[in-house]
């Protein structure tokens, strides 16, 4: 009842704010609101070396004088500051340029219903429970093998908050999320070589993070396995690409078919739409009214309604990736993903980890990404990375210090098999990835 008042009186404010700006002669307006709060405990070698609680606040309004637009943003909500946070918005927009595309989404693209899609559970969390928590998850890492040397802790987190977003469209809707992790990250050594890696567990829901112990124990587990790796020659094979890893693909899809770089041109899945981008077998949805999944939602950024929908279906691109401006500038409808995606579903195969590993034979199994090495206008693709020497379907040696490198366009179309190994633990959902070939660059 209380969290009910307390978004009733926040959407109050958001209207006010909304009247505020057509007081100053806005002839269009928006803003969105949020008030945050949460504990951060990291316990490091058996001690507490920070102890962090934190309640923030911020607004942000944007206003159309017509065609032209101005945005201010605060994070002191009392009157005098808002009205003089409005006031910004409304100067800024006065002596903006006007651009053809500026507004507010369509008023039939606004969502208007709103399902419970559980997304708020609070943790009674005190600093001395999450301390046990920490030290607990820690211990076990350094317990787990006396080549674990040191650590760079483990932390505990926990956040709640409430986001009110409104329109001079009528649109005024406030929800309250929460979201908590366990982490923890070791440093193991054998001989002169060292490793360092790390496990974490994320949830709305306290109730369903992984345990303690487990994610003390996988995070030790992981560098140990990496500890003596070996250079690889340079060469051409398969790479499978880990759960934890492969959503980075997954994610250089979603930048390729998003607006801003499409009416850039700046894409190379330009002219894709309904063209053959992946193996048939590939299908790629978004499901954003999946019960207490991390990336639900019933509206984006902009108060535009989302939507369960196939972008890859049958390895065919079937829809865009659009914000209000991105969609006009296209000459397009939203897509309802101002703010990014939401719950993006790589539909897994039949084969588990270990099938995934039979499947791949002879190759590299990547584990670990580093660097950028993404060129979005061509689709090159260059990484640093870490992982394992795969040869008949079992792992033979850790690797490191080597890059991986391709072309999404190639990869994508010579995707082998999706696992059914998925990681839960992201706006991306997949299992293992196996790309037929590709150029590892090494010694």
């Amino acid at each position: 009842m209380q969290n009910r008042e307390e978004i009733s009186r926040l959407e109050n404010l958001v209207q006010s704010i909304l009247d505020e700006a057509k007081l100053q002669g806005a002839t269009a307006a928006e803003a969105g609101l949020s008030v945050d709060s949460g504990l951060s405990v990291t316990a490091r070698l058996g001690d507490v070396e920070t102890i962090e609680h934190h309640r923030d606040q911020g607004l942000g309004v944007t206003v159309y004088f017509g065609q032209r637009k101005g945005s201010a943003s605060t994070t002191d909500l009392s009157n005098a500051s808002i009205k003089e946070t409005v006031t910004a918005a409304c100067s800024f927009a006065r002596y903006g340029s006007e651009d053809p595309y500026a507004g507010l989404p369509e008023q039939d693209w606004l969502a208007t219903e709103f399902p419970d899609l559980d997304l708020f559970h609070p943790w009674s969390l005190a600093a001395d429970r999450a301390i046990e928590l920490a030290i607990a998850c820690e211990d076990a890492a350094r317990s787990y093998s006396t080549e674990i040397t040191n650590s760079e802790g483990a932390t505990v987190t926990s956040h709640q908050g409430i986001r009110v977003l409104g329109n001079s469209l009528g649109f005024l809707k406030g929800s309250e999320s929460s979201r908590h992790s366990i982490s923890c990250a070791v440093l193991g050594q054998r001989g002169d070589s060292m490793q360092r890696d790390y496990w974490y567990s994320v949830a709305r829901n306290p109730d369903l993070l992984e345990a303690v112990d487990s994610i003390g124990r996988k995070a030790a587990e992981r560098t140990v396995r990496r500890l003596q790796g070996r250079g690889l020659s340079t060469r051409q094979c398969p790479v499978l690409y880990s759960a934890e890893v492969a959503s980075s693909l997954f994610g250089s899809l979603i930048g390729a078919i998003s607006g801003g770089n499409l009416y850039r041109k700046s894409s190379f899945l330009l002219n894709a739409l309904d063209t053959r981008i992946f193996p048939e077998f590939v299908h790629i949805h978004e499901q954003p009214y999946m019960v207490g999944a991390l990336g639900s939602a019933a509206f984006d950024a902009e108060g535009v309604k989302t939507r369960a929908r196939d972008i890859v279906a049958e390895g065919i691109l079937k829809d865009y990736v659009l914000s209000t401006y991105s969609a006009k500038k296209l000459g397009l409808a939203s897509t309802g993903n101002a703010g990014g995606v939401h719950n993006l579903i790589v539909d897994s195969g039949n084969d588990d980890f270990a099938g995934m590993l039979k499947k791949l034979g002879t190759g590299l199994l990547v584990t670990e990404l580093m660097g950028q090495g993404v060129k979005m206008v061509t689709g090159d693709y260059s990484r640093g990375a870490a992982g394992f020497w795969v040869e008949n379907g079992e792992i033979q040696y850790p690797v490191e210090e080597i890059t991986i490198a391709g072309n999404l366009k190639d990869m994508f179309k010579n995707l082998v098999a999706v696992g059914n190994d998925v990681d839960y633990r992201g706006n991306v959902r997949t299992g293992s990835v196996l790309i037929e070939r590709m150029s590892i660059a090494g010694e």
